[in-house]
């Protein structure tokens, strides 16, 4: 496991599924973290680990990027690694039949907010010695499924702004990746996996034979997180046991 002693770490969406799995992964390994979600109840049970702070906070709100930043600088001291994580799933609508405001929550969440979070978050991760954002985005980034139009492109534009960032930021030391997850069991798909025909058939697409867990997309985000990812930017890393190997 990677040495993340003194660092300084924001996790959204944290409350559960691959958040907390992640939030915890870097407590081991020495950070502190911020972790931040909506979901006041299931946070505050993570604020019971010492180097956890918990903020409850929709980051679709206009104002949550800048609150975001400076609780980090309040609570923390400071912020070396971002990990932009919290989205929603959702779909299931073909484009013409989506609502505007559908359209428009997914994009808020999924898109807007993780890129304001980043932008406010740029002034203190200048002043960090190893300074990483990481964005989780989604194999659908790169690929299509039925009633996804909304999300598909949510994902996209994440591994779009992730790429422009790095080019922008290299000069400043401040690598830029994105983890684009694949069939993970996770509060979000907890509903369809329960199923067993369905998390089968999932399990089967990846050449691995099995879903994907929270701490599987966490180990990779412990990794972009460390000194050892120091070369690496601008990348959108596959963690899909082989799903897209498939298509």
């Amino acid at each position: 496991m990677p040495n993340l002693a003194n660092t300084k770490v924001i996790v959204t969406g944290a409350a559960s599924g691959i958040g907390r799995a992640t939030a915890r992964l870097f407590v081991e390994a020495g950070a502190s973290v911020l972790a931040v979600d909506r979901n006041e109840e299931l946070l505050n049970e993570l604020g019971g680990i010492k180097e956890i702070t918990p903020l409850a906070i929709d980051i679709s709100e206009k104002d949550a990027a800048d609150r975001i930043i400076a609780a980090a600088q309040n609570t923390l001291g400071g912020l070396d690694v971002l990990m932009n994580n919290a989205g929603i799933g959702g779909g299931g609508q073909l484009a013409e039949n989506i609502s505007h405001e559908s359209w428009e929550t997914m994009l808020a969440i999924n898109l807007t907010a993780p890129f304001r979070i980043a932008q406010a978050a740029i002034p203190l991760l200048r002043q960090s010695a190893v300074p990483r954002i990481i964005n989780v985005a989604s194999v659908m980034a790169t690929h299509t499924d039925y009633g996804l139009a909304g999300y598909c492109a949510a994902k996209a534009g994440v591994t779009g702004f992730t790429r422009n960032l790095a080019l922008e930021l290299g000069r400043d030391g401040i690598t830029v990746n994105a983890i684009l997850p694949g069939a993970i069991h996770t509060g979000m798909t907890a509903a369809s996996f329960a199923k067993e025909d369905i998390a089968d058939i999932w399990a089967k697409k990846s050449v691995l034979r099995r879903l994907g867990q929270p701490e599987d997309i966490g180990r990779v985000a412990l990794f972009l997180a460390s000194a050892d990812s120091g070369f690496i930017t601008g990348q959108s890393i596959n963690v899909d046991g082989g799903l897209l190997l498939r298509t």
